[in-house]
Parts: structure tokens; C-alpha cells; sequence
């Protein structure tokens, strides 16, 4: 009945075949075109956020000769050689300016770029900053410390790219909490560092701001933020992680770092990245002893207020500076990743440090951490097949680095189902031959050798 009615009150209409050919071509070519105008618009200004940041670096770069004209008799060597507690302590009582500081590391931090590629932006506020910290009334922790921040960290008036040309020309509206808390505390944020194109990848290379190589080595990569930190151009760093990004470079670069636990600190925003799940923000320093004083400083009231999906938990100095005897675990592999012989050596080395100093060392192997990473961390991070990620570049050229990785989440779910059918027994045969209950294996067969743990091209941040 409903359908007879529907026919009576619309007028009958016969569609031309080649009328909706025509329609339908025209809307396609419609499309086609301002897909094509919107990447040139994002190559447009591509370009000028790389003029943008030579421009940037030029004004840091006369600021810089102008206090050195100004100022001759500061001894940079001095202050760049000093470990980040004795930095902030010499600044306080008062036998080092917070002024002669700052222009030494963003002197320091130019001649590390232009060695490695690692400075993307230049927060100009940093020089007023530097007023409002001396006019504070009380010194916080970090009082007059350049801090270096990576890409995504959010700094009002300053873009987050993520390494993405779509998010060019739309600033942040405000300072993250994280940059909010550190002014608070003393610390002047003056620059920010280069990452891996849209944070998937242990590479540091985007199509904005190009390739960014390890100052040890200009052979290897520096993993992201530590590039800078390393070459000597910032005291203190910080940087995300979810797959690795803040222990990588660490690693890579020869500095220490801190992957806090989730929602440890006030993370930044990951959401319009498509990725919904707990990144973390953490510091990067040369010591364990910057690291511990960063903590004390981030773990204040005002992180807590300002961000309430912190847990307000103050840094805990009696149990950091315990001197009570701990048990402690620990393994060299895991049965899963494939480890350099320097990094089993470096827990060796620390095992026997602990053991010297009191402490009890244990030997023990994660349960099944081929199962966790396989199904719970890769199944849990591409849920959706990648698609997520995948849009973002829809208006982006991939970087030749990332390509391989793209590729492999463009495949059609059908083809990678397939694929994992075929090569799963050939992987298990060669990766673990001997393993006698899936990710159960005794210490005594990685001691052996007996496993030669897979290697896995991992998700940066």
C-alpha cells in the first residue's frame, strides 16, 4: 500500500541514461580537482612553513650575536658543561644569569642544527619569558633551564604538525598543560625538534622539515628529540611515547630518559592523529640525577589542578632516596626482540652495580610477550586495519622512509589475512624452533641461545 501512495503523490520521471553518465563524470572530475587543489594548498604551505623556520632561525641567530656583542665576558664552555642540577642551582644563587644561560644553549642549539637538521621552530616568547621567570617570587625547580619540546607538545601561537603538511597554518590556541606547568616552574621552552612523519615511525624525517641524522653518527638516526639533546643544544628535552619514541632516542643517542606510566604526567592531544590510546609525554636529559629533579618539579600542584585526569601523586622523595635494600628483576632478552650484544651487556653491567650496592638481583622472563605484542599491543593499535592513519594521508605525500610501512596497512584486509596464512608457520619454524609452549621459554634456552628472537619494525612516536 505504502509504495502504491509513494508512486501516486511523486511524479513519474524517466532519467535519461546519458544524463546520469554525465552526472556522474562530472561529479567525479569535481572531486579529482579539489582533491588536487587541497594538496597543492598543503604543499603551498609546506613551503612557507620551511621559509617560516629559516626566517625563525635567522632571527635566533641575530638575538644570539647581539648578546654575545653585549655580553663577551660569558663562558659558554662552562655553562654547557654543567649537569642540569648544578645549572639550576648556580642560577639561583645568582652566579649565573638566566639570560646568559638561555643565549648560550640557543647559540648551542643553532650549531647542533645546522649539523643534524633537528630545530623546526623557534619560540620567540622565550626572550619575554625570560623576564616574567626573573620577576618570579619564588624560584621553582627549574628556574632559568631552556627546555627543548618535541613537534606535538602544544605551545600557543606555535603549530603542531606531527610531521603533516594538513596541520600547517593552524597554531595552537593555548600552551599544553606540560608547557604550562614548566613555566611555572622556571623552565623556558625555546625550541622544538623534528619528528618522524605523522610519529609512526623510528625514523626522524618528514616532507616539511625534511631529515633529521643522529650527531654521533650521520649515518644512523636519532630516533626524534634526542638529536638535539646530544649534540649538546639543550639541557633538558621532552618527548612522547607509545611504541618507543622516548626510549629509542635515548638509546640511540647515549642519554637517559623516563617513559613515564600513563596519564603519569598531562599528556598532549593524540586525538586528531586518529589515535585514541594513552601516549606519553616524558623528559630526556644527559643524568638520571636531571631526570629525578624534572619529576620533582612536574609532580606539583599545578599539574594536578590544571589537568584533573592526573592522579595526584607528588614525587616521592622518600622512597627515591631510600637507601633500603630492593628486589629487583631483570632479563637480558626477551625472546622477541632482537637485542645488540652493548645493550646485554649494559644490563650485565648494571646488574652487577646493584648487586654491589646491596640489592638482589632476579632473573625472570615476561610471559608470553609474543602473545602480548601480537594480539594485545599490534591488534589493539591498528584495531581498525590502520584506516585511521591511513586518512591522514589522504592530503599528504607519504616520506620515502615511512613508505614501506603505509604500504604494508594499504593492503587490502583479504591480501594480509592470506599472507598471514602462508608466512605465519615459516616465521614460527625460523624465529622459534625450539620453543617447547608458545611464550613460555626458560632462561636457560636464551642463555644457550636457543632462541633467536624476532625483530619487529616497530610504531614511533
Amino acid at each position: 500500500m505504502i509504495p502504491e501512495k509513494m508512486r501516486q503523490l511523486l511524479p513519474e520521471v524517466e532519467l535519461d541514461p546519458s544524463v546520469i553518465s554525465v552526472v556522474l563524470c562530472s561529479s567525479t572530475v569535481a572531486f579529482l580537482v579539489l582533491k588536487w587543489m587541497v594538496k597543492k594548498l598543503v604543499q603551498q604551505r609546506m613551503r612557507e612553513a620551511r621559509r617560516n623556520r629559516v626566517r625563525a632561525l635567522g632571527q635566533m641567530e641575530e638575538a644570539v650575536q647581539q648578546f654575545k656583542q653585549e655580553n663577551p665576558e660569558v663562558q659558554a664552555n662552562l655553562i654547557l658543561s654543567l649537569p642540569l642540577v648544578e645549572l639550576v642551582k648556580k642560577q639561583k644563587e645568582g652566579s649565573l644569569s638566566p639570560e646568559s644561560v638561555l643565549y648560550t644553549y640557543m647559540d648551542k642549539a643553532l650549531e647542533v642544527n645546522r649539523d643534524v637538521n633537528c630545530v623546526t621552530d623557534f619560540i620567540q616568547e622565550c626572550v619575554h619569558l625570560l623576564q616574567e621567570v626573573r620577576t618570579q617570587k619564588e624560584k621553582g625547580l627549574l628556574y632559568g633551564v631552556p627546555v627543548s619540546i618535541k613537534d606535538p607538545i602544544g605551545y600557543e601561537g606555535h603549530v603542531s604538525t606531527c610531521g603533516l603538511g594538513q596541520y600547517l597554518g593552524y597554531p595552537e590556541q593555548e600552551d599544553s598543560v606540560l608547557v604550562k606547568v614548566l613555566k611555572k616552574q622556571g623552565a623556558i621552552p625555546f625550541v622544538k625538534t623534528n619528528i618522524s612523519q605523522c610519529l609512526i615511525n623510528y625514523d626522524c624525517s618528514n616532507l616539511i622539515f625534511g631529515q633529521t641524522v643522529n650527531p654521533l653518527n650521520h649515518q644512523k638516526s636519532p630516533g626524534g628529540e634526542g638529536a638535539l639533546i646530544a649534540g649538546g643544544g639543550s639541557v633538558l628535552g621532552f618527548g612522547t611515547d607509545i611504541g618507543g619514541s622516548i626510549r629509542l632516542p635515548s638509546s640511540f643517542c647515549g642519554l637517559c630518559g623516563l617513559k613515564p606510566t600513563g596519564n603519569r604526567l598531562s599528556n598532549c592531544q593524540w586525538l586528531h592523529l586518529g589515535l585514541r590510546f594513552t601516549g606519553m609525554v616524558g623528559p630526556m636529559a644527559r643524568d638520571v640525577d636531571s631526570l629525578a629533579l624534572c619529576m620533582r618539579a612536574l609532580l606539583c600542584d599545578d599539574m594536578f589542578y590544571l589537568d584533573p585526569t592526573v592522579p595526584p601523586l607528588p614525587f616521592n622523595e622518600e622512597v627515591y632516596s631510600s637507601s633500603t635494600p630492593l628486589r629487583i628483576g631483570y632479563y637480558d632478552t626477551d625472546g622477541y626482540f632482537l637485542l645488540p650484544p652493548c645493550m646485554r651487556r649494559a644490563v650485565h653491567e648494571t646488574r652487577t652495580l646493584l648487586q654491589e650496592a646491596g640489592h638482589m638481583l632476579i632473573p625472570f622472563i615476561p610471559p608470553r610477550i609474543d602473545y602480548v605484542m601480537n594480539e594485545l599491543f599490534m591488534k589493539g593499535l591498528f584495531a581498525d586495519g590502520g584506516a585511521a592513519l591511513l586518512e591522514k594521508f589522504e592530503l599528504d605525500t607519504v616520506d620515502p622512509n615511512s613508505c614501506s610501512q603505509i604500504n604494508c596497512y594499504r593492503l587490502p584486509f583479504l591480501l594480509k589475512k592470506i599472507l598471514a596464512f602462508l608466512t605465519k608457520p615459516l616465521v614460527s619454524y625460523i624465529f622459534f624452533p625450539s620453543v617447547p609452549e608458545r611464550g613460555h621459554v626458560s632462561h636457560s634456552q636464551l642463555a644457550r641461545g636457543g632462541l633467536r628472537p624476532r625483530s619487529s619494525e616497530g610504531l614511533g612516536t
